[in-house]
């Protein structure tokens, strides 16, 4: 059970690194004051998620682990050329869109390949795939 608990923990927390990252690569090329408040405010949703399964990784003595670092450098990299054509607020809305919707895909697919994890932590995933399914929902104006 801790063994699948920290898996799917460790899990959380790299994809939350990796939109939090994502974010902050898009959100300075928005023109749009509303929608960088939306993605101001995303941010602020999965830093707190970030620091929740943080604080769950240390009671389980765990550090934790950082997205690939191929996938960190593949998202900026598309992020830097797709943002600097036209439309930025629409191709910045289909990035973000893109990448929640992996991340959903992939939680699902811990929350499955974990089945012993802990109840809280399973919560924690389904909170953090809500989190990205509202942000997908709220970007469809921009899109």
């Amino acid at each position: 059970m801790e063994d699948d608990t920290i898996k799917l923990l460790r899990e959380c927390n790299a994809g939350i690194k990796m939109g939090v990252s994502s974010l902050d690569d898009v959100i300075e090329h928005v023109q749009s004051e509303s929608l960088r408040s939306l993605l101001a405010k995303s941010k602020e949703t999965h830093t707190k998620l970030g620091n929740t399964t943080h604080d769950y990784l240390k009671e389980y003595h765990d550090d934790g682990k950082e997205p690939a670092m191929m996938a960190r450098v593949m998202s900026k990299f598309k992020s830097n050329v797709t943002l600097n054509e036209e439309n930025a607020d629409q191709k910045a809305a289909d990035l973000i869109t893109d990448g929640c919707n992996m991340g959903v895909k992939s939680l699902y697919r811990y929350l499955n390949q974990y089945p012993a994890a802990e109840e809280k932590i399973k919560r924690l995933t389904k909170d953090v795939a809500q989190a990205e399914e509202t942000l997908v929902k709220d970007l469809r104006a921009y899109l």
